[in-house]
C-alpha cells in the first residue's frame, strides 16, 4: 500500500537507531504518512546480525521499540518524549542484512500519559517479519536523560532521496 510522507523526524548523532554519526548504529530514517503511521527505512549490515546473513533479534526489536514509540510525534508541533513501559515481540520470519528493510509503528490508545502501539517489520517482498505492542510512559526529556539538542544534534536531516511516497 503507497502512503504519502507528510513529515520526516529528527534524527541525532549517536543514538543506536536514529544516530547519524553512530558507524555501527542502524542510521535509520523515520517518515510521518498520511495515514498517521510512522515508518524506519533502514539497511541493516553485517554489524547487526545474529546468524550469517540475519538480522539480530534484538535489534528488530529495537528498531520497532523506537518506531511505536516516535508515532506518538506524529503531527505534533513540539518534540514529545517518552520511556517503554512493555514490550512484546513475535519473530515471524527472518530479517535479511545488506537489504532496505521497513518498520511501521502506530499508536492504538491513549490514556493520560501513558500510550500504546503497534508496529511490524515489513521484508523488501512485503511479508511481514516481526510484529511488537508496546506501551510507552511520556515524560519530559530531562526527566529521562541529559539531554542537549543542539550538541545531540537533534534535528530533521532532509536528503534529495527521502521518499514523497512509501509503498509498504
Amino acid at each position: 500500500m503507497k502512503h504519502k510522507v507528510k513529515r520526516k523526524q529528527p534524527n541525532s548523532k549517536m543514538c543506536f537507531i536514529c544516530g547519524l554519526k553512530n558507524k555501527f548504529g542502524l542510521q535509520a530514517s523515520f517518515f510521518e504518512t498520511d495515514n498517521n503511521e510512522n515508518i524506519a527505512i533502514f539497511k541493516p549490515c553485517e554489524e547487526h546480525q545474529g546468524y550469517p546473513g540475519r538480522l539480530h533479534g534484538g535489534i528488530a526489536a529495537a528498531i520497532l521499540d523506537e518506531t511505536i514509540g516516535r508515532a506518538i510525534t506524529i503531527g505534533k508541533a513540539e518534540d514529545v518524549w517518552s520511556v517503554t513501559l512493555e514490550l512484546s515481540i513475535k519473530y515471524k520470519k527472518p530479517v535479511p542484512i545488506g537489504e532496505e528493510i521497513k518498520a511501521t509503528g502506530r499508536i492504538t490508545s491513549i490514556k493520560n500519559r501513558v500510550f500504546e502501539g503497534t508496529g511490524e517489520i515489513i521484508l523488501p517482498n512485503g511479508d511481514i517479519a516481526v510484529i511488537a505492542e508496546g506501551k510507552y510512559l511520556l515524560l519530559p526529556i530531562e526527566k529521562i536523560a541529559d539531554f542537549d539538542l543542539h550538541i545531540n544534534e537533534w534535528q530533521r536531516v532532509s536528503s534529495p532521496s527521502d521518499p514523497k511516497i512509501i509503498d509498504t
